[in-house]
């Protein structure tokens, strides 16, 4: 029964839309978020983008199942952000999932995230390369 029920949640993502990308469709930063990470994350992304780095952004609207193409957005990037208000659990399925090694940002303080606090993270994480 267990099976027969995760079936039909994994069908679920045959009705879901794609996962769509803001910037460009790969590159060296993906910074994905779900919920209230919204906000930060793209002003901090459309910020980075004028300064010419190679970042884009996703946000995440679908849990489970996640859209079907999670998997290759994911894998078209060099590395992964992801920003969440809480322990990093969208980054711990993301990792298991996807076999991502992507990067936690996390904050657990019952206070949104800065925009500069996204976008200094993405600066650091780029100014290596």
């Amino acid at each position: 029964m267990v099976l027969t029920r995760r079936k039909k949640i994994d069908n679920i993502a045959e009705t879901i839309p794609p996962l769509s990308i803001n910037g460009d469709p790969s590159g060296e930063l993906l910074v994905i978020g779900w919920g209230s990470t919204y906000g930060a994350i793209t002003t901090a992304v459309e910020r980075c983008r004028a300064k010419g780095l190679s970042v884009s952004s996703a946000h995440m609207r679908y849990i489970d199942p996640m859209p079907k193409n999670t998997g290759d957005v994911l894998r078209s990037f060099d590395r992964v952000l992801v920003p969440e208000m809480n322990l990093g659990q969208l980054l711990m399925v993301i990792r298991a999932k996807y076999l991502v090694d992507a990067i936690g940002l996390n904050k657990v303080q019952g206070k949104p995230f800065m925009i500069q606090e996204v976008q200094s993270r993405i600066e650091e994480l780029l100014k290596g390369k």
